[in-house]
């Protein structure tokens, strides 16, 4: 090459390696500060997009778990009112069944079906008053008695879960009537204690009003499962979901700190030699002399 005070190339070359060296450092530093490999798309273009949409379903996932969680607290909710339902239902059969003795007086019967018709405008109350955030959730037009529920259990606008209960819920309602309007009969008389005891239980015990609240509650109960078995299925997916992409814009410390290093030391070296090559231009002075 030349020497020549106007081009000094040895000095282009080492400004310019400089350059590079000093981007890459700058690279790792940000990597090792931030935590992530990728820091902006120009870092992997590709990477980041695949990421996106990842992190999006991740995200997503994590909301649907939040979702079956709330439907199955909804759900236990009713069956919850339901069971004090059936507590009750056990009681009015008690006492329908003693009412139905012939060793009863008529002031007995009339003591007994005080109380039957006491629990009677429980179980009707318990039906109007049972609410889930505001909602109420077990009359006629509540949440699980004007149709199928839906719960977004997924990512996708399909990813749902209808919950149907409202046969159930309203045959219990038609049972049982409205405050201060009850079907369930009453036990003023022998007679009527047997038609509240076929109202409550069935003509063999195995219908009436007790099998219609057994019902709803197993068709909530098999739904309960359902969404246990879905929460965890959702909590495999956001797992792995996260750890691919925590391998695409995560930074590798080991990989990084090293390159931090390495890059360090060779902008040391090239800094002394950028010094060593400014100096070429100066050998031309000499021969001038």
């Amino acid at each position: 090459m030349a020497l020549s005070m106007h081009t000094n190339y040895a000095s282009l070359v080492t400004q310019n390696t400089l350059n590079n060296t000093s981007n890459l450092l700058n690279t790792a530093m940000e990597r090792l500060s931030t935590g992530f490999r990728v820091n902006s798309a120009a870092d992997d273009a590709a990477g980041l997009q695949i990421a996106t949409r990842l992190d999006a379903q991740t995200r997503g996932m994590s909301v649907a778990m939040r979702n079956s969680q709330d439907g199955i607290s909804m759900m236990q909710t009713a069956e919850g009112a339901m069971d004090e339902m059936t507590n009750i239902v056990y009681r009015m059969n008690d006492l329908a069944t003693q009412a139905s003795n012939g060793t009863v007086s008529a002031n007995d019967r009339v003591a007994l079906d005080a109380e039957f018709q006491q629990l009677g405008e429980e179980l009707a109350n318990v039906m109007a008053s049972t609410s889930f955030g505001g909602q109420d959730i077990l009359t006629d037009a509540g949440s699980f008695g004007a149709g199928a529920v839906n719960f977004q259990i997924g990512t996708q606008a399909s990813d749902q879960l209808a919950v149907d209960v409202s046969a159930e819920v309203q045959a219990v309602n038609a049972t049982i009537g409205l405050t201060g309007a009850l079907k369930l009969g009453d036990l003023t008389s022998a007679g009527n204690a047997q038609t509240a005891l076929t109202t409550l239980t069935g003509a063999n015990g195995e219908a009436g009003l007790l099998k219609e609240i057994g019902d709803a509650r197993s068709a909530l109960g098999a739904n309960i499962n359902r969404l246990d078995h879905t929460i965890t299925n959702l909590g495999n997916m956001v797992e792995n979901v996260s750890a691919a992409k925590g391998r695409i814009v995560d930074a590798d410390f080991a990989v990084e700190s090293s390159s931090m290093t390495k890059n360090q030391m060779l902008m040391q070296a090239g800094t002394t030699v950028l010094s060593q090559t400014n100096q070429l231009p100066g050998m031309a002075m000499s021969l001038l002399r």
